[in-house]
This record gives C-alpha cells, structure tokens and sequence, in this order.
C-alpha cells in the first residue's frame, strides 16, 4: 500500500515534530511495515519554477511540426526578471496561463540536464514541463496548466506540485485489510502515535436514509452478499477534469488517473477501503440482481475477456443479462464511457472466501477483488456510496438523484473471551489489565469485563479476529513488538542428543575424516531416473509415491533411492572439472507399503483417535538411508607412485568404516543388483537383514549419468544399521604382552566368498584372535582350475601373558580345521 504523508494527516493529528521516520517507524511496530519512503522531486534538481505565459508565437517548421515561441515571465528565478524566451512544443495552454518552467542548470528525472541552447532558430533557455518530464505521471500529450491561484512567477514549483510530497510505501499482511485503506493507515498511526482521539474517521458521514425511491436491487443471495447500496446521480459533465490533489494522491497510490468518474470511485477505494462500482445507468436495463452464475452463462469482463463462468461465482445482472462479476470486475456492456452523464453507483459488501475463490479461477487481480477477498468493513457501504456521490456533484457537476436503496444488514461480529493475564503470559511484557481493557477498546473492540476474563466483540473492520490468540496479538502491537524482551529458554538439566542424533553424528564424522563430502539434494524422481539405473519393472524401488502437484512433471514422485540426487551431483562436479568426487547423503526415502488414501477429516473439533490411526495408515514407511557415490583416484599420484583409482571394495569399505564406528558386524558377499555392476557387487548384511549393496556402477549407468566407467556406489539402511548400534562403547581394552604372528593360506572354490572364509576363522581361532586380514589372491597353475588361493595374516594376543609358540600353532590349526569344515578349503602347502 502505498500513500503520501499527508493524505494520512488528512485523518489524524500528530505532535508537532513527528517527522515521517517517526510515523513509519511507530506503523512498523504495530504490524504494517515500512518498505520505502519515496518522494516524487527526488531526482530533480536546480531551478523549478511557476511561471506565466506572456507570449505565445505559433511557428510552422518545414517537417510539417508547429511549435510555439513564447515568452514566460518567471520573476526573478533567472536572476534579471526579464522574461525568459522558450520553445515548446505542446499547444493545449495560452497566454496568462500559469505553467511549471525548469531553468537553465535544472535536471529532471533520468539524469536530463536543461540548458540554452538554439533550436528551431531561436535560442530557448529551459523548458515548460509535462507531467511526464517532471515523474509525474504519463501524460506527455500537453505540458502541466496550473490553477490561476497556484502561485506567483518565480516561486518555487515543487510545493505546488508536490514533489516535496513524501510517499510511504507499508507492507501489508493479508489479514490486515484494514492497512489497504486511508483509514487504516490513520488508524494505526493514531493508536501508536498520537491516541485514538486525534483520529478522524472518513468514513463517519451523515447519510440520507435508505427509501424506496432508489435504482431496485434484488439479492437472491445474502450470504454472498450481506449488503448492497446503490445510489444514481445524473448530470455529470464526463469532460469534468479529475482535481490535481486526486490525480495527485492516485499517481502517488500507484494507480492512473483515467477519467473522473473512475478517479473518484478509486479515491474512495483507498480513502474508506470500500470498493466501489460504477455502472452508465443509461446502459443498465430494469433492477440489479445478484445470484449465483448458472453453469454454462458467460461474461465479458471490463479487461476484454470473455469468461465462461463457474456456478459458484457471484454476478450482478439487470433484464439484459449478466452484467458484472460481484466485487471482482464490472462487466463491459455497462461500462462507464465518455458520453457518460448518469452514474449507478454500487458499494457492496461480499463474501471474502466467495471473492477469492472467483478471483483466483478467472485468473483476476484488482485492487478491488484485493481488498474484498480480504474483508472490507460491511457497516461502510453507505458512507462510501455517499462520499462518491459527493465527489461527482462536487467537482463533475452532476446532481444526486433522490433515492437511496440500501439491501440486508452487515453481518454481526463475533465475540471472543480471554483470561486479562493471557497477552502478559503469552508475550512476557508485564500488562495488566486495565492496560489491556484500555488498548482493545482503543483498537475499535467492544469490551465488557467479567471478573478475570473479557469478552471483546472486533471492530466491523477486523474480520480477522476469531480467537483469544487474535486479541493477544492486537494487545501486543498495539503496546509494540520491538518491548517484547529477548530471552533464550533455559535448556532443561539432563538432557542432550537422543541416541539416533549422536549415532548420526558419529556417522558424518567418520565418513568426513575418510574423505567423503556429505550433499543434499531434493528427494524428488521420475521414470526416466529409474531407467537409467536400469532398476527392473518389478522391483519394489519402482513403487514410488507420486506427488499430486510436483515441482516438476520431470520429476513427479518421492524417491526410493538416494542414488539418483548423488549421481547428478557427482556428474555435475565432474563436468565442472573436479575429477576425483567422493559424495555421501543421509536422508529418508519413502517407500508407500500398504498405505491407504488419507480422509478428509473436518476442521470445527480435534480428530478422534480413530481418525487419526486412519491418517497414520496414510503415511509411506520413510527409512533412513545412506548413499554413498564416488569416482576418480582414491590415492593420488605424486612422487611416492602412480597413485590408485576407486574401486568396488572402497564402496564396501565406506560401510564396513560406518558399521564400525556403530559397533556393528557387517556380512559381505557377493551379489548382482542394479545399478551395479554383477561381478563387482556386494550385499551387506547384519545378522539375517539385508541392509543394502555396494560395489562398481555398472558402465551402461555411468554412460548414462556421465560419470565415468569404474565409478562406485553404495546405498544401506541406516535404520536397520541404528537399530544394531552400541550407543554408548566399551573403552579398547590393550595388552601389554606381544602379538603372535601366523599365517595361513587356504584353497577354496573360487564362487565361495572370501568374507565366509575369514568369518570361519574367526570363529575357530576363538577369543584370542586379534585380528585377521586377507593380504594376498593367487589364481593360477598351482591351485588349479576354478579355484583360488586367500593368504589370511592372523594375530593373536593374550591379555595375561606371552602365548607360547606351540599355543600360537593349536589356535592357528583350529582356524584352519574351521575353515576346512565350513568352506571345503584346504591348506595351501
């Protein structure tokens, strides 16, 4: 919303000295905020004079163009008082005329430096101005003709204009329709500066009484329209020029002047915050008549549209047919013109829900549907209607007719009790009571105490007050946010990180000193992401939850897979020449299981227990996944060698890293899944569970996501890998005896994983095995075909004391019996 400082002053009285920062910043604290403070002679500078027309030579040029040479007395502004000589090209004043000359050294808007210079054979020294020129508007037609009282030659022109006029520009909350409005704004500026007393309230007028002599109106539907006034005044001069103090105050609101019957109906729009309509009534035919649309009926709206309309919207009609959208836009067969000389004026209160609704399936924005949607105070209807009517007798000449139809009663306001301590326990400021009582009734409520509680019925103009909450906020605005102290609630005693948080952190920390960079990416995928991981059609990670309005149709679904988020990001790293990327994710994938369809429940009581199991039936299973993506060189080359490029077992090695850290005992073996390749594919168990695959990408994927070929992946269930954590570890408990050294090679068939052969000698070299690593593959000759020799370095240690050689050599051998009996190995001589 957007006005000049003294259109506000207009309604309210201010101390002496309140300056606009003042104001605004007191608007500010109550809720409407400041966005800019603007002021219209801003960009002009130097010598902006009134001047009057002394002379006025119409001169033919060759190029078929007639200027005027013309003399203008501008007082003493050029420092000699003799008339100054200017040529001008505009014809619509004359000699005696009051105009707005800029001197030479004066700048106009957009850097426009005005100096003598020759033109047309006559040197002209400065320029009579438009409205244009000077930022005033769009007029640049005819230069500005000021009233013959306007002021003397040479005074200064920016008052007269305005250009001093400071415009404040007030970011509005949509529940606060109220701030859309001259009276408002006042209001509040009342209420936070001066008092409420120094407000003058525009919209409290005198008005005849309604009668039977007004243009019929019949409302078939009061619920979508409570009240209707409508009011003719005949006579009106349609060439009337609109008052420079409107124009001025509309081009300041951002809005255009366009004809003074349409001024007039927007000056009140902001003065009062009440749309107003206005009909030719020489075009409207019999009664005006609001119902709802009939399905298949059609409109032709003032912007040109033709409509087909909706049987929930509202419509004005007269015995030709539909003749307006009711508190959205007027209809073009009845549309104010410039042979109008009879105007219907309509101010109507709407239903807001109805407005919005309308608005919003047409696809139309107007000040007027703005504020109706909103809520606009319905006890107005007839104090508007009669300020238009003013306005046109005023200054179009017109003449109001006798009548004043006037349809319904505005709607009750609710009442709405509180407890007198809840704005002081809700804000923390100390507000008593009585302080309390004084700001609401200040605020236009109806108070009535009943011992520690109130009950405060809003003002007409706040429909946005409904509960106790609302009236809090109003008590608190009005004593000021910027009191509200800034206190950091003291954090309970005995509490911390719940264990899934620290076991998340624990999973971070150990993935980012290994050298992975953590990513987040929007959980979103289509078809085509499936495809390219080459996931078959009846794999459960096609099951995906499809959103009713994505972000985008490329992507419509929740994933079930953190891999394609990671494999973009990689691919773009890599595009952008960041050849070695090793990227991880923990997030949740939603994998819609079982669920059923959500019912709508109402919104006037708390769900029952049963509906809220049937909302819980509604939600997909969402486990925590992580996803791990990498491509390049593991180690880098340098002087110690060539360096290492990532392979599968650096993808199972990321998890193995993470299940340690949580304590847990994963399983590898092999496996074939896609995106992987098959022969470079682990699954990872803990237990009996599956908790997901690790290895090489298959190339076809890498070709696809362009990523190179040998990159890797792993994706696991956190949740599961949680679930299986030791939260809170046994200290390592060290010997300080010798570790003894043993090993052991062992042939197996190739197919047999080597992970089941360590984990067999583990289990047969009992608790004193320290540690077993396989540190050598030989496939060859001397094995044989199809098998494969796996050389294990196992250490043992005793916690007590130093293990004898022939102990050493009984636990090696019962390794290897293990082994032998579990896998079929045999030792390698």
């Amino acid at each position: 919303m957007k006005t000049s400082k003294s259109w506000i002053l207009d309604y309210v009285d201010v101390p002496e000295g309140t300056t606009t920062e003042d104001i605004t910043a007191a608007l500010t604290r109550t809720g409407l905020k400041l966005e800019a403070i603007e002021s219209a002679g801003a960009e002009i500078s130097g010598p902006l004079v009134v001047g009057r027309v002394l002379t006025m030579e119409p001169e033919p040029q060759k190029n078929g163009k007639t200027i005027n040479w013309c003399t203008v007395d501008v007082g003493d502004a050029n420092g000699s008082g003799d008339p100054q000589g200017i040529v001008c090209g505009a014809h619509n004043f004359a000699p005696g005329d009051l105009v707005v000359v800029v001197l030479p050294g004066g700048v106009l808007p957009g850097g426009f430096e005005i100096s003598a210079r020759k033109t047309y054979g006559h040197v002209s020294a400065g320029m009579i101005c438009s409205a244009r020129e000077l930022g005033l508007g769009e007029d640049h037609d005819g230069i500005i003709v000021l009233p013959q009282d306007a002021g003397e030659p040479g005074q200064d022109a920016r008052g007269v204009l305005g250009l001093d006029e400071e415009v404040i520009e007030l970011e509005v909350n949509p529940d606060r329709a109220y701030g859309l409005s001259l009276r408002g704004i006042a209001r509040d500026v009342a209420l936070s500066v001066s008092g409420a007393s120094n407000f003058r309230d525009p919209a409290l007028r005198e008005v005849p009484p309604a009668d039977d002599q007004g243009h019929p109106v019949v409302v078939d539907d009061p619920t979508g329209c409570p009240v209707f006034v409508a009011r003719t005044v005949s006579g009106f001069d349609p060439t009337a020029a609109t008052p420079d103090f409107i124009s001025a105050r509309l081009t300041a609101a951002g809005m255009r002047p366009i004809s003074l019957a349409v001024d007039v109906t927007n000056y009140v729009m902001l003065e009062t915050g009440r749309p107003i309509h206005g009909y030719d009534a020489d075009k409207v035919q019999g009664a005006l008549r609001v119902r709802r649309a009939r399905a298949g009926e059609r409109l032709t709206t003032l912007d040109g549209t033709d409509r087909e309309l909706s049987a929930e919207d509202l419509v004005v009609t007269d015995d030709s047919g539909l003749i307006g959208l009711g508190g959205v836009m007027g209809g073009e067969t009845t549309e104010m013109s410039a042979s109008t000389s009879r105007v219907l004026i309509e101010a109507a209160h709407w239903d807001a829900v109805s407005m919005f609704r309308t608005g919003k399936r047409h696809k139309i924005s107007s000040e007027a549907g703005k504020r109706n949607e909103r809520g606009v105070d319905p006890t107005i209807c007839e104090a508007a209607a009669d300020r238009v009517v003013e306005l046109l007798t005023t200054y179009g000449g017109a003449t109001a007719d006798p009548g004043h139809t006037v349809v319904g009663t505005p709607p009750p306001m609710a009442a709405v009790t509180m407890g007198l301590d809840r704005p002081a326990r809700v804000s923390g400021l100390p507000i008593d009571a009585d302080t309390v009582l004084a700001l609401l009734e200040a605020d236009g409520c109806v108070v009535a105490r009943e011992g520690d509680a109130l009950t405060a019925t809003p003002p007409p103009w706040r429909p946005d007050i409904t509960d106790p909450h609302d009236l809090v906020e109003e008590v608190v605005r009005l004593v000021g946010y910027d009191e509200i102290p800034s206190v950091l609630p003291p954090a309970p005693g005995g509490r911390g990180l719940t264990r899934v948080q620290a076991l998340r952190r624990r999973i971070g920390r150990t993935l980012a000193g290994a050298g992975w960079v953590e990513v987040v990416d929007f959980p979103f995928v289509g078809e085509r992401d499936l495809d390219v991981l080459g996931i078959p059609a009846a794999d459960p990670r096609r099951q995906v939850l499809r959103l009713s309005n994505p972000l985008s149709s490329q992507a419509p679904a929740m994933t079930t897979t953190l891999l394609p988020g990671l494999l973009r990001a990689a691919a773009r790293n890599v595009g952008l020449g960041t050849t070695s990327v090793a990227l991880f994710e923990a997030a949740p994938v939603v994998l819609p299981r079982g669920t059923e369809a959500a019912p709508i429940l109402p919104v006037d009581r708390r769900p029952t227990d049963a509906e809220f199991d049937a909302l819980l039936k509604a939600l997909p299973d969402q486990p925590l996944h992580l996803g791990l993506v990498a491509t390049g060189d593991a180690e880098l080359p340098g002087w110690w060698g060539t360096g290492r490029g990532v392979d599968w077992s650096d993808a199972v090695d990321a998890v193995r890293a993470v299940a340690d850290a949580l304590g847990v005992q994963l399983t590898v073996a092999a496996a074939a899944e896609a995106p992987w390749h098959p022969g470079r594919c682990a699954e990872l168990r803990v237990g009996e569970h599956l908790v997901g695959h690790a290895g090489e990408l298959h190339p076809k994927v890498c070709d696809a996501v362009d990523l190179p070929r040998r990159s890797i992946a792993a994706e696991v269930d956190l949740d599961v890998l949680i679930e299986a954590a030791v939260h809170l570890r046994p200290a390592p408990s060290f010997s300080d005896y010798p570790a003894a050294k043993e090993d052991v090679a062992l042939v197996v068939d190739e197919r047999t994983p080597a992970a089941a052969v360590e984990a067999a000698l583990r289990e047969g070299a009992g608790p004193l095995l320290e540690s077993v690593r396989l540190f050598d593959v030989y496939r060859g000759e001397q094995v044989g075909a199809g098998q494969v020799s796996l050389a294990f370095a196992l250490r043992f240690r005793a916690p007590d004391r130093t293990l004898t050689d022939e102990e050493t050599a009984g636990l090696r051998e019962a390794a290897v019996v293990a082994a032998t009996q579990r896998t079929g190995a045999t030792q390698r001589s």
